[in-house]
């Protein structure tokens, strides 16, 4: 979720769990907010420190939960894109979608609604933090990766229901079904710099070493099988990126480029992020390894 303080974003955050709660999809559905670890809006956003230590305690628990049987929905402020960067790094270690839900509303309208709510005794920001965190917001951009998809909620002029256009749109892009053909719905796929879960040396160089072999064979029987003529793509196995392939690699060329890979892995391990922690993962940074190299992605 994103937008100002006070522009409806907790309601959209219920209105979307109900909608997915309705749809086909056995996602476990969870919100994670500030309430979730009983903080005070007003001293959280007091100052700088505690702003930073808000944003953290909440990463942490997204990055906690984050998983491929689950959605999670992050239902605060999120108005500093280099966060919502930061989220949508999570989401893409995880191999998961990603989307953003913005709440669009004038600032005279969450003015209005934060004195009512604080004239209700609800919860609510002081004036000075409000006016604060209205000047700091850096409103989401579609053309960002970490702000796309986009969906747009105008709860002044039309209202926050489940039956909401942007509510539906994003139901059906967390839980629609994906395929090869499927080109609507992008799942976030892991890289070296993502992969967060470290395992023993000689346990990683095993699933590296085989599974670069496995992509390695994979190459020469298609190229085989397609007798020097050109190749559409050379799959692997489900849910892993497609080989494209535009001319022919010998054998010693992919052997190389095997041994350059690992080479590289190892050294990238050494100065901070992990090794490929299973097979899967592994042929998925050696895919699109092989694929940037080759110049054809």
């Amino acid at each position: 979720m994103c937008g100002q303080p006070c522009s409806g974003k907790s309601k959209a955050a219920l209105c979307l769990v109900e909608a997915l709660k309705e749809s086909e999809s056995k996602h476990q559905v969870r919100i994670i907010d500030e309430a979730c670890f009983h903080l005070d809006r007003n001293q959280s956003y007091a100052n700088m420190p505690s702003e930073k230590n808000l944003r953290g305690v909440l990463r942490s628990e997204v990055d906690r939960s984050v998983s491929k049987d689950s959605i999670i929905i992050v239902d605060s402020l999120n108005n500093i894109k280099g966060y919502r960067y930061e989220l949508w790094c999570l989401a893409r270690a995880s191999g998961i979608r990603y989307c953003v839900v913005y709440c669009d509303v004038e600032e005279t309208f969450c003015r209005k609604w934060n004195e009512e709510r604080r004239e209700k005794g609800e919860v609510s920001y002081d004036d000075s933090i409000f006016e604060d965190l209205v000047r700091r917001f850096e409103k989401p951009e579609r053309r960002n990766r970490w702000d796309s998809p986009l969906f747009e909620l105008w709860p002044h002029r039309e209202g926050t229901e489940k039956s909401s256009s942007a509510i539906i749109d994003a139901v059906s892009y967390l839980t629609k079904k994906v395929d090869s053909k499927t080109r609507d719905v992008k799942i976030l796929q892991p890289t070296i710099a993502t992969q967060t879960t470290r395992f023993s040396d000689a346990n990683s160089l095993f699933e590296l070493d085989k599974a670069t072999q496995e992509v390695t064979n994979a190459i020469v029987e298609a190229q085989s099988q397609a007798l020097g003529g050109p190749l559409n793509g050379v799959s692997v196995g489900k849910d892993l990126p497609v080989i494209n392939i535009s001319r022919s690699v010998g054998l010693p060329e992919l052997r190389r480029m095997r041994r350059t890979f690992i080479k590289l892995t190892g050294q990238t391990s050494l100065s901070g992020p992990p090794p490929p922690s299973d097979a899967d993962s592994a042929k998925r940074m050696f895919i699109d390894y092989l694929n940037r190299e080759l110049g054809t992605s």
